[in-house]
């Protein structure tokens, strides 16, 4: 890893372009429309929605399980077969296709629903995994920061555009207007599907494939590779640390960005207007964080600028669950009458910093600590942290908001951000590099 040249301005560029097609699924699908439609317009069980919002949560829980069990294997085949473009493909051409299909999923079609959510965020989640693993080839280590940052704020303007589209070209998120929502996942999956081929297209396969051994399959050498990595594990003993934290870090945004916008209609119940207005400024701001803690990190050490970036989450969520409390003292302050839904635009564009920040510092951190003939094995470990961290987050706030109202649930999210920062802390970065160097060719 350590003689790892930077690639081409156009591989990086094509590397990046995956952030910009699959941010489309995670935007429109998980984040701001289909997860809004799917409680209020699917499901249907007004006014508060409990029990859409837990079947939501169970849908992305179960599909979270299933990569968990398969992403590291899969990873430590990709490493032994040179094949990391091939399992790419696999997984983006089954997001595309499930997520096209969730044009059939009409009111009361739940399972359908839930079947096609599944199955489509599989796909994506392995592709997040996948298309991780060829960081280590995009530069050295003091460069992963801004390439990792690079790459996740262009994807925002994915999210920003494919969401575009949508919104705009669709229309109110309406039981009347439902004949034209249909075409929530046709329009994504087409963007994702385009959008992805400069990356196929630029981006070079690393490695060499290794010769299959008599009698063995490659799903047995996968199993046994992620065993020895495991029984191993005190050679790698930060990146385990920084798996940990990342464990917390990422149960708390994942309820972030599976329930930000169910939470603006169900709790601030935000005009459409200011739904949108959320959107663009987010978008922006999340894409803004991602560069420049990017630029940070290299700069100022990817544990501190991690850490930055946990410590604004605290700040963010605990704002998000006082803004009725904040925007009274700011109105009692300065003699205005600033709406509360206009006050959350304003903390959502504090917790926008962080949403891409927080993700690109640590799959950087990844990068970082993995030899470069682990990466694809690494990153599924990476994969697999994040997916068991979103299933605890996930079902944890929809059991509690079952009982105690989303507005009072949200709360989990500071609690992780916290445990968080505590793990990371023990962290050894120049300990970590150099782990990742000794064990470069296993």
């Amino acid at each position: 890893m350590a003689t790892v040249t930077r690639a081409s301005k156009k591989e990086i560029f094509g590397w990046a372009m995956f952030d910009f097609a699959n941010s489309s699924y995670t935007t429109v699908i998980v984040t701001v429309v289909f997860s809004v439609i799917f409680p209020r317009l699917i499901v249907g069980d007004a006014p508060e929605y409990r029990t859409g919002n837990l079947l939501w949560s169970l849908a992305l829980s179960i599909s979270y399980f299933l990569v968990l069990l398969s992403a590291p294997v899969f990873g430590a085949i990709m490493d032994y077969t040179a094949a990391k473009k091939r399992f790419l493909f696999a997984a983006t051409l089954l997001t595309v296709l499930a997520t096209s299909s969730l044009y059939f999923v009409t009111p009361g079609a739940v399972y359908l629903g839930i079947f096609l959510i599944v199955v489509s965020n599989i796909g994506f989640s392995l592709s997040e995994s996948f298309v991780s693993s060829f960081l280590t080839n995009l530069g050295p280590p003091e460069d992963l920061g801004k390439i990792s940052g690079y790459a996740w704020g262009f994807g925002y303007f994915g999210g920003l555009f494919s969401t575009a589209l949508v919104m705009f070209g669709l229309g109110a998120l309406t039981m009347e207007n439902f004949p034209n929502l249909r075409f929530v996942g046709p329009i994504t999956g087409a963007f994702f599907l385009l959008a992805a081929i400069p990356t196929f297209l630029w981006v070079r396969e690393p490695g060499k494939p290794r010769t299959l051994p008599a009698g063995r399959s490659y799903v047995g050498v996968g199993i046994e590779r992620i065993r020895k990595t495991l029984v191993d594990i005190k050679d790698y003993r930060d990146l385990a640390i920084l798996l940990g934290s990342f464990f917390f870090a990422y149960a708390g945004l994942s309820i972030v960005i599976s329930f930000a916008f169910i939470y603006g209609d169900q709790v601030i119940k935000w005009t459409p207007l200011t739904q949108m207005l959320m959107f663009v400024i987010t978008q922006f701001t999340a894409a803004g964080g991602a560069f420049f803690f990017g630029l940070l990190q290299d700069r100022w050490g990817a544990k501190r600028t991690f850490m930055l970036t946990l410590v604004l989450w605290v700040v963010a969520v605990t704002l998000i669950y006082g803004v009725d409390d904040v925007t009274g003292f700011v109105n009692g302050l300065m003699g205005t009458s600033i709406e509360t839904q206009k006050m959350f635009l304003v903390v959502g564009s504090i917790a926008g910093l962080g949403l891409g920040a927080t993700q690109s510092a640590c799959r950087a951190m990844v990068g970082i600590f993995a030899p470069e003939s682990k990466s694809g094995e690494f990153f599924g470990l990476w994969g697999l942290t994040g997916r068991l961290a979103a299933i605890f987050g996930l079902m944890g706030l929809g059991f509690l908001q079952v009982s105690f109202g989303l507005k009072n649930a949200v709360l989990l999210c500071s609690i992780f951000f916290v445990i968080s920062i505590c793990v990371v802390f023990f962290v050894n970065e120049k300990r970590g590099r150099a782990a990742a160097v000794e064990h470069e060719g296993e």
